[in-house]
């Protein structure tokens, strides 16, 4: 799922039932990852091959060198809800 929160782009992705919003920019090209092949915790960018944790940002594989922002998540009544910074 693709949304903006305060006008940035943002992909959630349902990990083994907890839901993580990450950043929807790749910050190796500024590619985006929503439509990137998850493998457990990790979404691939489909560009060119970088790897990023959905939990904590961290980049776990080249090209990119630079962690992607993560923000917390939780449902309510059935509706996923990210929370922007304050």
């Amino acid at each position: 799922m693709q949304l903006e929160v305060d006008g940035e782009p943002v992909a959630v992705f349902n990990v083994a039932g907890e839901f993580c919003a990450v950043q929807d920019v790749c910050t190796h090209d500024g590619g985006g990852l929503a439509g990137g092949a998850v493998e457990g915790d990790v979404v691939v960018c489909p560009r060119h091959g970088a790897r990023f944790c959905l939990r904590t940002g961290a980049v776990l594989g080249p090209p990119a060198y630079e962690p992607i922002r993560t923000f917390a998540t939780r449902v309510t009544d059935g509706v996923v809800e990210v929370q922007s910074e304050e």
